[in-house]
Order: structure tokens, then sequence, then C-alpha cells
């Protein structure tokens, strides 16, 4: 009989290995909780036996418990890093009909090609929805959904309107060389702003400036002929894109005349108005353009500068940050400065944390021990709070693991011996003659 007491014991050291070889293995694994091999001992004994003459029968594994202290926290540069400081568990679900729950203390997230987020093994992580100024508006399992963050937002608008106002300089000098965009000076000074098409896609608008007359006073030669006065006069050539455009039913080149006072002669001039539709190469639709120069356009004695530039067209805003606050309160930034809440991280807590199923990959899936997930809003009902940017590193005490490593090999070595012992007594009876 003491050769099964023995080897009972064998075995006992040889699971006591195999688990702290498998915290060793872990030791740098996110979110990995180390593990401990619970023993307890074989009594067989019957109702009429004498208490104090019961022999023990060995050793048998009662369970593998998990520990599931908080590991250090390691920072990192990922705002989809995330680390529960305290109780809780994140909740993920894989893809698919029947989507498996799970749950996890690896915060380590990523956006997929479909911009969920998801973990190593893409699994989707869970949240809970949340109104426009991020309060849960639900809570547990049946609420939750897929984190996903979309790539933009908003609608794009075509410009259909530029308003401009510029100061000219009465003392510029006429060019002489005929105009060309490329050629500098064949125009006085020039003024970009953006516009959109359809699609949103951006297209530079640019406004070369050409001053072709100076202004002149009137006046009466020796016979009696009055010569009128004459206004100051600039070109505006207009160009979206590659393309020129003209003020609609003409195919000139819009002017600003400038009367005695330095603004515009709105009577005479024709730069502020509808234009042609214009079909720059690259864009997804002809733009219709309204052009106005505004009451800030003026001629005088100062420099050319613009002094309002505005137009009625957006693009789509595209994602330029991603927060994820200690509540769990994922916010999405875009380029056009708006900001879309997205919803609240769910964290799970357990009656029973010990009772839950390992599934590998760190992660769990809840069982009649462990009891059903309680699901909230993180730093919530002793849920613990989100860490941005950090992920929870294995709890594995590597110095307590080799101790225990050294004394599961003394253990082994020592039922090893009794069973060596044994087998000597037998072959001693045996060769009794």
């Amino acid at each position: 009989m003491s050769f099964y007491t023995s080897l009972s014991g064998l075995n006992a050291a040889q699971t006591d290995l195999n688990v702290t070889s498998n915290n060793i293995a872990n030791v740098s694994t996110a979110g990995f909780k180390s593990s401990r091999a619970e023993f307890g001992d074989i009594i067989s004994s019957s109702a009429f036996q004498a208490q104090n003459s019961v022999i023990g029968q060995g050793t048998r594994l009662k369970s593998i418990t998990q520990e599931f202290s908080q590991g250090s926290e390691e920072t990192t540069s990922r705002a989809l890093d995330l680390t529960v400081s305290g109780q809780g568990f994140f909740v993920t679900k894989s893809a698919g009909t029947g989507a498996q729950v799970s749950f996890t203390r690896d915060g380590s997230f990523s956006v997929d090609g479909n911009n969920n987020v998801v973990d190593s093994t893409g699994a989707a992580l869970q949240v809970l929805p949340v109104d426009s100024l991020g309060n849960v508006t639900a809570t547990g399992t049946a609420a939750m959904q897929s984190l996903r963050v979309p790539a933009t937002n908003g609608t794009a608008k075509q410009t259909s309107t530029i308003d401009l106002s510029v100061t000219l300089p009465s003392s510029a000098a006429i060019p002489t060389s005929t105009f060309s965009p490329t050629n500098a000076s064949s125009y006085n000074n020039a003024t970009s702003t953006t516009v959109y098409d359809s699609a949103g896609d951006a297209i530079p608008a640019t406004v070369y400036y050409v001053h072709t007359a100076n202004a002149t006073p009137a006046s009466t030669d020796s016979n009696g002929v009055v010569t009128p006065a004459t206004e100051s006069s600039w070109t505006a050539h207009t160009f979206v894109g590659d393309k020129e455009v003209f003020p609609a039913g003409t195919t000139n080149a819009p002017v600003l005349n400038i009367a005695s006072d330095g603004t515009v002669d709105t009577a005479t001039s024709t730069a502020s108005g509808a234009y042609t539709a214009v079909d720059p190469t690259g864009a997804s639709a002809p733009l219709s353009l309204t052009i106005t120069y505004g009451s800030g356009t003026k001629e005088g004695n100062f420099a050319f500068s613009t002094v309002a530039s505005s137009q009625d067209g957006n693009t789509v805003g595209k994602l330029s940050n991603l927060t994820v606050d200690a509540g769990g309160l994922v916010s999405a930034t875009y380029s056009d400065s708006s900001t879309v809440v997205l919803g609240k991280v769910a964290v799970a807590n357990f009656v029973n944390p010990d009772g839950l199923h390992q599934s590998g990959n760190t992660t769990w899936t809840a069982t009649a021990s462990s009891g059903a997930a309680d699901i909230g809003a993180a730093n919530t009902d002793g849920r613990g709070e989100i860490a941005s940017g950090t992920l929870e590193s294995s709890n594995v005490d590597l110095t307590a693991e080799l101790v225990n490593l050294i004394s599961a090999q003394r253990n082994f070595q020592a039922n090893a011996k009794a069973i060596d012992t044994d087998k000597q007594m037998l072959q001693s009876i045996i060769n009794l003659q």
C-alpha cells in the first residue's frame, strides 16, 4: 500500500511542477494570473475503526486556484492599451452567430480593418451605450455593444458660395506681361482658399489680382473739352483647381472697379455674382459658385491683404484622436473639431472569480461556480477604474515560483525514494529462505 501512497505523492509533485512551470512561462504575458495547486490528504476508514489507528492513503489534487491579485501597470503610448485598476474584467465577444462572451484582464486592444476595437483573437471589446453627454443609458449583458471607431464623422457639403474681402494698394504698378498663373510678374498679388466638391475633397481656389488701370481725375483741355475721371481697375483671375472660372454668361475675367472713395463700384464691377460651373481635374462633380466681394474690399494707401475669406462647404471629419477616461468613456475627436462619445467600456464583476473557466489567451468564461457576470461601468459599484495607455503585467512573483520549483522537485525526489525503499523491502521478503 505504501507504494501507491508514494505514487500519489509523485503525481502531486509533478502537478505542482506543471503549475509552477506554467506560471514561470507566462511571467511576461499581459493580464496573466498565476495559479497554485491545492492538495488534500486521502483517508480511508470504517465507522467501527478506532480513530487512533487510521493511516493516510496519500494525497490528491483538490483544485488549481488562480490568484486574481493586481499586476503592476506598464506604461505604453497607445490609447487602446487599457488596464482595470481594481476589480473587474473587460468583456469581449467573438464574431459570428453564437458569439462567445469572454472576460479578460489583458487590455491590449486595437482597431481592425472594419474599425472595430478587438483583442488579439479578433473578439470585439464591449461597451455600454451612452447619451451625448456620456451618461450610461443601459446596463447589463443585453445592453452591451461592440465598440466601433468610425474613421470619419459628418457629411460632406459642396461649396456654393465664397465671400472675400481684400485691400488693394493704390500704388500698385501695372504689369506689362500677359497674365499667366505661372508667371509671378504678370500679376500683383494672389489669395487662396479651399473649396470642397460633393465628396468632400478639398480643391484650392486661387484669385490672381492684376492692376489694369490707375484712377485719373476729370480734366478740361484748352479747347474746353472735358475728359471724365476714370476709375482704378483690377482684374481678378479666379482658378478652381486647374480651371479658370468666369462670371456667368461671359468668358471674360471678372473686374473690380474702384470708386473715388476707394470702395468697389458695384454698378460697373463684375467680380461679385454667379459664376459658370467649373469641373476641375479630380473633382467628383462640377462646382457652381457664387463669389461675393464684401464691403471690406477697398483700395488705398496700404498693402495688399486678405481681410476676410470664407466659404460654405465642408469635408467629412477624419479621425484625429481617441481617448478613454478613468470611467471608461471612449471619445473620438475628428479633424473638423467635432467630438463623438462612442460608449463606456463594460466591466464585469463576479461573486466568485475563482470559479471562472480558463479559455486560453488570458480569457475566462462564466460558470455556475463563478456566478453570472455583473456588468456595469468602470468605477461604479466596486468595479475598478480604467487607465488608458497602460497594460497590466502578469502577477507572477518569479522569486516565489523558483522557490516553489525547488520545493516541488524535493517532494518528487522524496516520494521517489519512498517507492525505492518499498521495493527494496519487498525484494528482501521475497529473498527470505
